[in-house]
């Protein structure tokens, strides 16, 4: 037995709820202060693609058409944990920034493994 609530019974007059985000009032500014660039983007695959906030955006699916020069180093402008969805033959302007912490990205593809230059040096 049990004697801890399953957290849909609890409450915030019973304390701390565990996971329990409360955000400040006010709006918040996504990415404050960030170099943004803003590029056009088509899907030339026959299937929808999606690509999710935190990806290197160069190593997006292959079918996505866009300057991937320019994209080095950046992800999509938006919150964490959300995506967008880029439908076959549809045109779509993005907005990118820098990808920040550590600035190194593995996985996705083998393109860019490793350290990305700073985002202020550029591409070099």
């Amino acid at each position: 037995m049990s004697d801890h609530a399953p957290p849909e019974q609890l409450s915030s007059d019973q304390g701390i709820i565990p996971g329990e985000v409360i955000p400040a009032p006010g709006t918040i500014e996504l990415n404050a202060g960030a170099d943004r660039v803003t590029m056009p983007v088509i899907n030339t695959g026959d299937r929808p693609v999606q690509v999710g906030s935190h990806v290197h955006f160069p190593q997006a699916n292959a079918a996505l058409d866009f300057d991937r020069d320019q994209a080095l180093g950046r992800r999509l402008d938006i919150a964490a944990g959300t995506a967008v969805r880029f439908e076959p033959g549809v045109a779509m302007t993005v907005t990118l920034v820098p990808l920040g912490g550590s600035r190194e990205v593995h996985g996705i593809s083998l393109d860019a493994p490793g350290k990305l230059p700073d985002a202020r040096e550029g591409r070099n």
